[in-house]
């Protein structure tokens, strides 16, 4: 079975910035798509922001094992209910992968609970992408390190819940260095951030960053069922106890009866 994917896009940029116009001329969804698609485990189709429910669909989330997501100039458009339907989705088991700018999305804040802010500066300095954990297949194929020429820079305190694990570490020209590559679970749906892709540089036309993106969704993904039943709440019959109990004192709530959420 192939790995089910939906690169999720704001494309905006794309339609008003001749510089990025001209580097990605078909959308940064679009490029990260082909890169996905050009490993024959994961068929990768796109959504963008402008589309009807910005193309995030309850049908369609319900068959996509891997979401992308980049986002940038307008987070707040992103409708509050398909965050929630994201949101449900991964805690269920969807894969998330939110790249760049994405760490301010409404998503990403959602599912971290915290401001997710950082320091950046946009002076096309080089980054090098330090590979920390070797052994994680998020950095299969790749060696010690790789280096982007140009690339914005982002900067700690990355204020974002302390993760499963660290996979790269960058630094910059400036001097500051960030965790760029960072892992976590919600729910039983697995999240990876990754730092590289302002979108005025190249970045995922680099070849090492393609391979990162590969190896997250294949990462990412569950090939378990979706656990719907992690949203449930059920109130236990006292005759449905697993051991024999007897009913003491006064209660709340009557036989059966759901709990205040």
């Amino acid at each position: 079975m192939v790995i089910r994917t939906v690169v999720w896009g704001e494309n905006i940029h794309e339609q008003t910035n001749k510089v990025v116009a001209g580097i990605y001329p078909n959308g940064m969804h679009n490029t990260i798509a082909d890169a996905l698609n050009s490993d024959a485990a994961i068929r990768a189709t796109t959504a963008t922001l402008q589309e009807p429910e910005h193309g995030l669909s309850e049908a369609r989330l319900a068959e996509t094992d891997v979401l992308t997501w980049w986002g940038h100039k307008d987070h707040g458009a992103v409708d509050d209910a398909v965050v929630e339907r994201v949101a449900r989705r991964v805690f269920e088991g969807m894969g998330l992968i939110v790249l760049h700018s994405g760490h301010f999305s409404k998503i990403f804040k959602r599912l971290m609970g915290t401001p997710c802010a950082l320091k950046w500066r946009e002076a096309g300095e080089r980054e090098r992408i330090w590979v920390v954990n070797q052994g994680h297949p998020i950095a299969a194929g790749l060696g010690e390190h790789f280096v982007l020429e140009n690339e914005e820079m982002y900067g700690e305190q990355f204020s974002v819940p302390e993760p499963l694990e660290t996979v790269f570490i960058s630094w910059f020209q400036g001097g500051e260095v960030f965790r760029s590559g960072l892992t976590w679970r919600r729910g039983t749906g697995n999240i990876f951030y990754f730092r590289p892709g302002h979108e005025t540089y190249p970045s995922y036309h680099d070849d090492n960053v393609k391979t990162v993106l590969i190896n997250a969704v294949k990462w990412a993904y569950n090939p378990q069922n979706s656990l719907a039943s992690i949203h449930d709440a059920p109130n236990v019959p006292v005759e449905k106890a697993l051991e024999p109990i007897e009913e003491r004192g006064p209660k709340l709530h009557e036989a059966g009866e759901a709990g205040y959420r």
